[in-house]
């Protein structure tokens, strides 16, 4: 029976809690800035400038660094966002600024913005991490098909967003084979010793005989833009990354019988996937209610098959 922990509170006081380089892979998606008030004074995203915010991510990080094997990945999803978009307190729902005493609007500048600049946030947040001795192994590209529509006529509708995969040495794991897509064309032989062949490249290129080219069985190795769509959750009213996005991240960065963590655990999406893969799962979650949520989702959906604390 695999296991879920949900630790309530304070990210980084969270994370003190737990043992050196026992979580084998992390897989998150931080709160993105300037987009939702969460209530509660401890949380991220709301910080004056987008330098602040990516401070207080890299913080968690900096945690998230010693209680992962020295061999282990970090996944992050993380979107952007425009500066200028002031939020306005017309409304209660949620969103930055909106119905919160503490902030009034919200206003997307700092850091040198102009007015409908692009802020940057995912690459200034990864050149952070490798300032802070993370290797920044690959931009992967979440394509949506059904992307949120937008009314600008100055731009394109935004319709991806980034995941960065981070490791902590150069060699680490990675099960490239269980994330492998089918092939759309048959593998093919080439003779290099054929008339002519060599010719084409000048220089003896080349060495003679035959190569084949793509895989005997039909497989090949996963691309770096992924088409996943865009998922709701019934019982949550903020949004979640849909489960076949970060299916492929906790194949490839951990094996059955690991922990995987996710700091901002939010409505569980990675502890539910983590555990019907036959993982452990540690999430942290500043909020009390959507760690409660998270322990109904993973419960309902792993029955006897699971075990889930809320601490």
């Amino acid at each position: 029976m695999n296991r879920a922990e949900i630790l309530v509170g304070n990210a980084v006081s969270s994370l003190k809690g737990l043992p050196d380089g026992g979580v084998r892979t992390c897989v998150t998606s931080p709160p993105y800035w300037g987009l939702r008030d969460y209530g509660n004074d401890d949380q991220i995203g709301l910080e004056g400038s987008p330098s602040e915010f990516i401070e207080s991510l890299c913080q968690v990080f900096d945690e998230v660094w010693r209680v992962l094997a020295d061999d282990g990945t970090v996944w992050v999803n993380l979107g952007d966002s425009y500066a200028g978009a002031s939020l306005s307190r017309a409304s209660n729902n949620g969103r930055a600024g909106y119905g919160n005493p503490r902030e009034g609007t919200f206003s997307r500048l700092g850091d040198g913005l102009k007015h409908k600049d692009l802020v940057g946030i995912p690459w200034r947040f990864a050149f952070a991490m490798q300032d802070r001795g993370w290797y920044l192994r690959q931009d992967i590209i979440w394509a949506k098909p059904n992307p949120m529509p937008e009314s600008v006529t100055d731009r394109c509708t935004k319709s991806h967003e980034y995941i960065f995969l981070f490791s902590k040495q150069p060699k680490y794991f990675f099960d490239s084979e269980a994330i492998k897509e089918q092939a759309t064309t048959t593998p093919t032989m080439r003779d290099r010793s054929i008339e002519n062949y060599q010719q084409a490249y000048p220089g003896g290129r080349f060495s003679k005989g035959e190569r084949m080219f793509g895989s005997d069985d039909l497989m090949k190795n996963k691309r770096s833009v992924w088409n996943v769509s865009v998922a709701s959750f019934k019982d949550a009213h903020f949004a979640v990354y849909p489960p076949a996005l970060i299916e492929p991240c906790i194949k490839a960065g951990s094996a059955e019988g690991d922990t995987v963590l996710d700091p901002f655990s939010g409505s569980g999406t990675t502890g539910e996937v983590a555990l019907k893969l036959g993982r452990n799962y540690v999430g942290c979650e500043l909020n009390p209610d959507y760690a409660k949520l998270s322990e109904k989702r993973i419960t309902e959906a792993l029955g006897m098959f699971a075990e889930v604390e809320v601490k």
